[in-house]
């Protein structure tokens, strides 16, 4: 698939959620100039989370923004967004014209190469609601998305190319972890945007 087309999604999940795998959304060039744009604007931050009580401070670096400035808690740490910059706007405005879904927030996050992912979690948060829509977009080097059933431990994979758009909504977050598993074959830089809609998260 090379350019965003919703007749030829298909669901990647054999049972128990929906995730849409729909490709590039835009071509390699205009996906690299908004990466260097973003590696070069967001202020990004070392992500924070507390794992079975200890505090750990992560090489993979993450940013928040929105609609307005919200408290978000996820891993045990409560998080403050910033207001939407122009390139997030521009973005944001791309894949709700794509998915038909208005998004209120994005978390964003920067793996600088392959040494660098994210460990089997579900994006199941209270603030999130039930059923909720997310939809993951990738820029940078193609690195491999894991999903795993939370019952009988079903694997499904896929590559995300450059520019490609991914959306995971239904009881998705209920029944799958997903993950990105690290790689020593990726040296370059990737960056993802996952939109979303916070629905009682308190404004500041």
């Amino acid at each position: 698939m090379d350019l965003f087309n919703t007749e030829t999604s298909t669901n990647l999940l054999p049972f128990d959620g929906e995730v849409n795998y729909y490709g590039r959304m835009m071509p390699p060039v205009e996906a690299n100039h908004y990466l260097q744009v973003l590696l070069d604007t967001i202020a990004w931050k070392n992500d924070e989370a507390v794992i079975f009580g200890k505090h750990i401070i992560t090489k993979r670096k993450a940013a928040w923004y929105g609609d307005a400035v919200y408290a978000y808690t996820y891993s045990n740490t409560t998080k403050q967004s910033m207001l939407w910059t122009k390139e997030l706007l521009e973005l944001k405005a791309m894949v709700e014209k794509l998915t038909g879904t208005t998004f209120n927030s994005c978390l964003l996050n920067l793996y600088h190469n392959g040494d660098e992912g994210m460990g089997w979690h579900s994006d199941d948060e209270s603030s999130l609601g039930r059923n909720t829509v997310i939809a993951s977009l990738s820029l940078g080097a193609e690195r491999k998305f894991m999903l795993k059933h939370k019952v009988n431990k079903r694997l499904v994979s896929i590559m995300l190319a450059n520019g490609s758009l991914l959306v995971m909504q239904g009881s998705t977050q209920t029944n799958w972890l997903h993950a990105l598993p690290k790689t020593k074959k990726v040296n370059t830089s990737r960056v993802n945007l996952t939109f979303r809609t916070i629905v009682d998260a308190p404004v500041i």
